[in-house]
């Protein structure tokens, strides 16, 4: 009886040998794929494209080689779909790598968190305090309002400081 290979093998181990180009059958055979596969894949990720010699014969270096190996992984081991193989490639060519938080590029500055955590704490508390309550410096007004010596003495005033105005006007 013959005994069948696992559809799914471990890219990972697989040695590139020392070389400065490929052609598409022996990448075929490091990748355990159809050469046409490999055609196919350069159609769906930027990030394959092997050079062309004088003859027009496909020529991969050795990065498009671990590339093919990459996509081939993500593809049939990690199960990924062509799209979503192809976003993932691209965020790493980027250098960002996939990331937990979308945005955050780089570890944050420590000493930078820990001062917005102490002003955030400085707002709440100044936020809790009840309204009523004054602060503890003391306010002076810009002037000093003084009653005027007349108005107190012959009765309310208007509203323009005369109190003989104010005692006509309650006629």
């Amino acid at each position: 009886m013959v005994q069948h290979q696992p559809i799914r093998s471990n890219t990972a181990d697989r040695e590139i040998p020392d070389k400065l180009y490929f052609r598409i059958g022996e990448v075929a055979r490091l990748c355990e794929v159809p050469a046409y596969v490999l055609r196919f894949w350069e159609s769906e990720f930027p990030q394959l494209k092997p050079n062309k010699g004088g003859t027009g014969q496909r020529l991969y270096r050795r990065r498009d080689v671990e590339m093919a190996l990459r996509v081939k992984t993500l593809l049939y081991d990690e199960g990924y779909t062509i799209p979503g193989a192809r976003q993932l490639l691209k965020t790493e060519s980027r250098g960002k790598g996939p990331s937990l938080l979308p945005g955050i590029d780089e570890p944050p500055d420590i000493q930078r968190l820990k001062r917005l955590r102490k002003e955030m704490r400085d707002l709440l508390a100044m936020l809790q305090k009840p309204a009523g309550v004054k602060p503890t410096a003391a306010v002076h007004p810009i002037r000093s309002v003084k009653p005027h010596k007349a108005a107190a003495a012959d009765g309310p005033r208007s509203l323009f400081g005369d109190p003989q105005s104010a005692s006509e006007s309650q006629l």
